[in-house]
């Protein structure tokens, strides 16, 4: 009687894989995501970065720092962070805000940082903290940071308007 039963229960799971093997499509054709696209890995470790004194405004209630930065490292930095961070006369913290850029930021890219901070009247001095999803940033405050892809926006803008007279 068992015999019967693992008889019957072998033929049913024959048929059902017969039926199966049979009745089920081809495998679509996976293409790699990044097939022809070159992608560096961001960097890990410490990165430079240059960045320009941001101009400073207080908007109601609100302290606004605007950084441009500059990657000068051979890598995209991911996550680049930035925390503004105010003092008292005394030494004491205060207030704090971050700011973050958008994406990866490559190597040679410049971008806006923008770093809000809440307005506390007692804020007298503040200092300035860069990092990043892989590890440190070295930063290196310049006068001005010049964008290469502003200034060639600029020169085609020119070079339009002089076409056209």
């Amino acid at each position: 009687m068992i015999r019967a039963r693992f008889v019957f229960a072998a033929t049913l799971a024959a048929l059902a894989a017969g039926t199966a093997s049979a009745q089920s499509p081809a495998a679509p054709d996976f293409k790699p995501i990044l097939a022809g696209k070159n992608f560096q890995p961001p960097i890990r470790g410490a990165a430079d970065v240059e960045f320009s004194k941001p101009p400073v405004k207080r908007d109601k209630d609100v302290v606004v720092d605007e950084f441009t930065v500059k990657n000068m490292s051979n890598g995209p930095i991911a996550r680049l962070t930035i925390e503004s961070i105010y003092y008292d006369k005394g030494g004491q913290v205060i207030a704090g805000g971050k700011g973050y850029a958008v994406g990866l930021l490559k190597p040679g890219e410049v971008q806006t940082v923008k770093v809000e901070t809440p307005y506390n009247a007692k804020m007298n001095s503040s200092n300035y903290k860069f990092t990043h999803a892989n590890g440190a940033i070295t930063p290196k405050k310049v006068d001005k940071i010049v964008d290469p892809a502003a200034a060639e926006k600029a020169a085609a803008a020119k070079a339009a308007a002089a076409a056209k007279k």
